[in-house]
């Protein structure tokens, strides 16, 4: 699930928030692994989040930020469940939310990666405008989303489902089984994967020649979520991105090892 955050960083259209690049926060209660995987430093990052929202000025998200080797800014966090339970905890208060959502003026978008499906996540959800629940196609982890749909109520169902690497079943299928309108399909791209976890300074290309699948995939997801191209196929009313849109991604209930 991760790795969809990132490829959609990367893939997000520079005229959807003025040229202002997004940035991704590792929010998932169980901790990160971004500064791990791509060598990052540990701090500041989500823990300093925190810790400037208990602030009466807590000052702006871009003062934690650390930069990607692939181009992608990124609010990174530690290993381990304890501080970073309670670093998300302060961010699903008021103060912790107007650092995620910014000031009135200011422009761009967040990511929220907050891990898997549970109750340390759901707070940063109300926080989100557009909800994605990532999840891979097999019909196991299809079975485990219907399963945790069958207790939310309909507003909870308006997400985009993200389905990840080979799936036997068409959208409209999905759709009849889960009662969720929005289906979009992402490939296992274990390059790009790989390049994602490399220390080196690289270039994700998102479209023309030789363009990484994953990367073509999220191109176009990234325009219809973005609201940058009107002939997107995501209902009108949840594309629109004011000067601060905030995209939660959610991991499906058991899966293990997503993307």
């Amino acid at each position: 699930m991760t790795t969809t955050a990132l490829a959609l960083a990367v893939a997000w259209p520079q005229e959807a928030d003025g040229g202002v690049r997004p940035v991704v926060v590792e929010a998932n209660v169980w901790g990160g692994d971004l500064a791990t995987r791509c060598g990052a430093p540990h701090t500041p990052g989500l823990l300093d989040v925190a810790a400037a929202a208990r602030q009466p000025q807590p000052g702006s998200l871009l003062g934690a930020v650390a930069e990607l080797p692939f181009g992608v800014r990124a609010v990174v966090a530690p290993a381990g469940r304890g501080p970073c339970g309670e670093a998300v905890r302060v961010l699903t208060g008021e103060s912790g939310r107007r650092v995620l959502t910014g000031e009135p003026d200011d422009r761009g978008t967040v990511f929220l990666d907050v891990g898997r499906i549970d109750e340390g996540a759901a707070g940063l959800l109300g926080a989100a405008d557009h909800v994605m629940l990532v999840t891979r196609g097999c019909p196991e982890a299809l079975t485990h989303v219907y399963a945790h749909l069958l207790g939310v109520d309909e507003q909870l169902r308006q997400v985009t489902l993200v389905v990840v690497g080979p799936c036997q079943f068409p959208a409209q299928e999905i759709t009849q089984a889960l009662g969720v309108e929005r289906i979009v399909f992402l490939p296992w791209d274990a390059k790009t994967v790989a390049a994602m976890r490399s220390h080196r300074r690289i270039t994700l290309r998102t479209s023309g020649f030789r363009t990484p699948p994953l990367m073509a995939a999220a191109h176009v997801l990234a325009r219809q979520i973005s609201g940058a191209d009107c002939q997107a196929s995501v209902p009108e009313q949840q594309t629109g991105v004011v000067r601060q849109m905030r995209a939660a991604l959610v991991e499906a209930p058991a899966e293990r090892g997503g993307v």
